[in-house]
């Protein structure tokens, strides 16, 4: 086995296709995450519920395509971006010590040409997109452009993350409505809520590293405090997509519909050890399925309203 298949990350999948990688791609296929689909995921739900709840799903499965084309591209994109922002401080984290340019198997060069190859991609899918849903999508870059400097100011970094990883929904909606409206909306601030709670999650994992490093985050400010918080944040992302659904069918069984995932969300939270980090990963990831039990949700909704 080389070097490089040994520094794969403890979090990363698919660890027998990154081995099969020619050594000189592997690298650049980890800078953009892509050995951890997990990202992809969660940056493409809340663009689907959006779609889905307007109610144009099941006409638009191309959309969903270009949206799930655009989000492989773009959040590799942003995570070579953030990496490049962050080298210095991966470099003091064990968990992300191994990543490309922290540990010099990646020019900063090199990252940030693959950074504008990846953009590339995604300024085709914007094309696809009509005026509103495509300036809201060019606007999103300054949201992107700051996240990696916030676990230096502020102690709630996952309170921006969901503010970009939530973006989506504010392209999606106007992709097949033309505009906005306070449904979106409803469903933007749950969405942001998700964020937060499973982000706290994840950053279970790196406690003690963050705590050396000087790096804040929503899981150290909370503490032991931490599963009140997740289950705090999960429950006010119900509330709003329960108002999201609600407006747009203003039936309970409308809102039976979230009961699944609501089902979910509580099992992460009455489940999960933050003592643990292998159990706050699989938690973590278990958000791709709540994603997917929303999109039904929203489905459903939106095609019989």
């Amino acid at each position: 086995m080389t070097d490089e298949v040994e520094l794969i990350v403890p979090d990363s999948e698919q660890r027998g296709l990154v081995g099969r990688l020619p050594p000189a791609v592997r690298p650049y296929w980890m800078l953009a995450r892509f050995d951890r689909p997990i990202g992809a995921w969660l940056l493409f739900w809340p663009a689907a519920w959006a779609i889905a709840l307007a109610g144009h799903a099941v006409r638009r499965w191309d959309l969903l395509f270009w949206f799930a084309a655009g989000t492989i591209a773009m959040r590799g994109a942003g995570c070579v971006y953030n990496d490049i922002v962050d080298r210095e401080l991966d470099r003091k984290v064990a968990r992300t010590a191994s990543r490309p340019l922290a540990s010099g198997r990646t020019s900063l060069k090199a990252a940030w040409a693959w950074l504008g190859l990846l953009c590339l991609i995604g300024l085709v899918v914007l094309f696809q997109l009509n005026l509103v849903a495509a300036i809201t999508a060019v606007v999103s870059l300054g949201a992107v452009a700051v996240y990696p400097y916030m676990k230096r100011v502020t102690w709630w970094p996952q309170a921006w993350l969901g503010i970009v990883f939530s973006w989506g929904a504010l392209v999606g909606w106007p992709a097949v409505t033309g505009g906005f409206s306070p449904t979106l909306w409803l469903l933007y601030a749950g969405s942001i809520f998700w964020v937060i709670g499973y982000d706290t999650i994840y950053a279970l994992q790196d406690i003690e590293d963050d705590a050396l490093a000087g790096v804040k985050s929503s899981a150290r400010k909370l503490g032991r405090h931490a599963r009140s918080g997740i289950a705090l944040c999960y429950s006010v992302a119900m509330a709003c997509w329960a108002s999201a659904l609600w407006q747009t069918r203003p039936q309970l069984l409308a809102i039976a519909a979230l009961l699944p995932l609501a089902f979910h969300l509580t099992w992460q939270v009455a489940s999960l050890d933050r003592q643990d980090a292998a159990d706050a990963l699989a938690k973590f990831r278990s958000n791709r399925f709540a994603g997917l039990l929303m999109f039904l949700a929203c489905l459903i909704v939106g095609a019989t309203a």
